[in-house]
């Protein structure tokens, strides 16, 4: 049982905080992605699917998206270098190499080294947010090393893409 008091007050708590000027000197705010393709477009990615970003953090590696493939298909084999934590949104996916399949509102976890191939049989696709850390290295059909994916190759891609469209670069991806 949690020993935090309850609250009906709908205003803002003054907290002590002995190294405010510090936080408000070198600290970042947390940021707010909204539904508006300005403010973060569906980026191609391949011919079925297309990525919306949602964070890069340049510091550790790690950058938030949301993967939509659109109808049947598959994201290439690859292995992770890093964590990454995922939830089903929409559709159905699942790996090759695993029994399982991925619904919305599920959750799943990849171990970095494990090599996996990402496909949805969904007739409609599927979307699923993906928070990663590290690399991805993705390989071709005979398993030879094809190209590597870092927070850098997920910036390029959606900087390239909004500079391309005329789209404004939303400061609020960055971490």
């Amino acid at each position: 049982m949690a020993n935090a008091p309850a609250s009906n007050a709908y205003r803002i708590v003054e907290v002590p905080e002995p190294m405010k000027a510090m936080q408000d000197r070198f600290g970042r705010e947390g940021s707010y992605v909204g539904l508006s393709e300005v403010e973060s477009p569906w980026v191609p990615f391949g011919d079925n699917a297309a990525i919306r970003h949602l964070a890069f953090d340049v510091r550790n590696n790690v950058y938030c998206n949301i993967l939509w493939i659109k109808s049947p298909g598959v994201i290439g084999t690859h292995k992770h270098r890093g964590m990454v934590w995922a939830v089903g949104m929409e559709g159905s996916f699942r790996y090759l190499e695993y029994d399982w399949v991925c619904g919305p509102g599920e959750f799943i976890t990849e171990m970095p080294g494990q090599a996996h191939t990402l496909v949805t049989d969904d007739a409609n696709g599927m979307k699923a947010l993906f928070w990663m850390q590290g690399a991805n290295e993705f390989f071709d059909e005979k398993g030879e090393w094809a190209e590597t994916l870092d927070v850098f190759w997920f910036i390029n891609h959606y900087v390239t893409y909004c500079e391309e469209h005329n789209i404004p670069i939303n400061e609020q991806l960055f971490l």
